[in-house]
């Protein structure tokens, strides 16, 4: 039976919807657990967010819809699921966000939709609310839409022509795996040849270069490996020049657990949220530190290790690296040392031009990092 609200006013199927957004992830959310997924005290469909240029605001972030022709396993708003259906419209959900905006609630848009019928007539209502807000009412700030896969290149020349960032989930590694959660999706046609479309339309120089791309891992749904999802992600990047990946841990309780729970492996919800983690670590690593997808150490069965992360994996495997001379060692040498990001790393360039540094102490304030790092430097 599918649950189904009668007649409800606006603000109930905001929050009905507002609630199921929280499954996708791919906006300018942080990869921490009390940024992502928690809604602010001041409404529960206000989400804390990280921008991309690394400031701190709120997003509105809703569906336009629940209702979906789908039937991907791993969700519980699948065509299936037992969930209470209901759906905006395109003058509502742009009135919503208006007055919220003009109260100071919130800064941008984060929209995204169940599939109405077909890709395309959902991409009309995502673009038409996007539309309506840049065109009727001349907002000039962040809109950022959800890209529905299969959805023409038509429709979605016009979303990245209308938002300030896109996302097009990639769900899983490879076509096998996705045809494990879904009879319905095509995965070279509904979603990889789009994400290209994107990275074509958005590349440096283009009309569109402004627009970020983001997406989205489901991990542990479909049996997948880490070394799979690694592999991918590093493709994304450097040949598809994607903003952002995010990953999504699934957990019992939210899909067709027959069918989902068996590719598991058998993972306990603990393991299943600390690889979602690990993988999160691998993404700055090849984001912000320098590393390549050669350089990202797995375990049996090509999976991260639970208990370390992986850069410290990577200096256990190469102790002829140690230890990095801190008051010599380039930004790129030092940036492998485990315990030490990039701010931290920064702070040692500046602060050795100003004299030799002679002591962990003489970098910042000892934490548990720093000490991690104590191991791996000389001074």
């Amino acid at each position: 039976m599918v649950g189904v609200v009668s007649k409800p006013d606006t603000q109930r199927k905001l929050e009905i919807l507002s609630a199921d957004s929280q499954y996708d992830l791919a906006c300018a959310c942080s990869a921490s657990k009390d940024e992502h997924r928690t809604r602010s005290g001041d409404g529960r469909w206000i989400y804390p967010v990280t921008l991309p240029n690394g400031g701190k605001s709120v997003l509105l972030k809703t569906l336009i819809s629940n209702v979906c022709t789908n039937d991907c396993k791993y969700c519980p708003l699948r065509e299936q699921g037992n969930v209470r259906r209901c759906t905006l419209s395109v003058e509502e959900t742009a009135d919503v966000f208006l007055d919220y905006y003009n109260r100071r609630k919130v800064y941008g848009l984060f929209l995204s939709s169940g599939v109405i019928g077909s890709p395309d007539a959902t991409m009309d209502r995502l673009n038409g609310v996007a539309k309506l807000l840049r065109k009727k009412h001349a907002f000039r700030g962040y809109i950022h839409l959800k890209v529905i896969p299969g959805a023409s290149d038509a429709a979605i020349e016009q979303a990245v022509s209308l938002a300030s960032a896109v996302s097009l989930n990639i769900e899983t590694p490879g076509a096998k795996n996705l045809a494990k959660l879904s009879s319905k999706k095509r995965y070279i046609e509904d979603i990889i040849e789009p994400i290209k479309l994107i990275s074509r339309l958005t590349e440096p120089g283009s009309k569109y270069q402004r627009v970020k791309q983001t997406t989205q891992f489901i991990v542990g749904a479909a049996g997948e490996s880490d070394a799979e999802i690694v592999k991918y992600m590093s493709g994304l990047y450097e040949r598809l020049r994607m903003h952002r990946v995010y990953f999504s841990a699934y957990q019992k309780g939210l899909g067709e657990d027959s069918l989902v729970g068996e590719m598991q492996g058998g993972e306990n919800p603990a393991d299943v949220l600390m690889r979602e983690h690990r993988l999160y670590q691998v993404d700055f690593l090849l984001r912000k530190y320098g590393f390549k997808e050669s350089d990202i150490v797995f375990e049996k069965g090509d999976n991260l290790s639970l208990t370390t992360d992986p850069k410290e994996a990577w200096a256990v495997g190469h102790p002829q690296i140690f230890p990095v001379d801190v008051n010599r060692a380039s930004r790129p040498a030092l940036l492998k040392v485990p315990g030490l990001g990039p701010i931290t790393v920064n702070r040692i360039i500046e602060r050795r031009k100003q004299g030799r540094l002679r002591s962990i102490e003489d970098i910042a304030k000892v934490g548990a990092l720093l000490r991690k790092a104590e191991s791996y430097v000389t001074f």
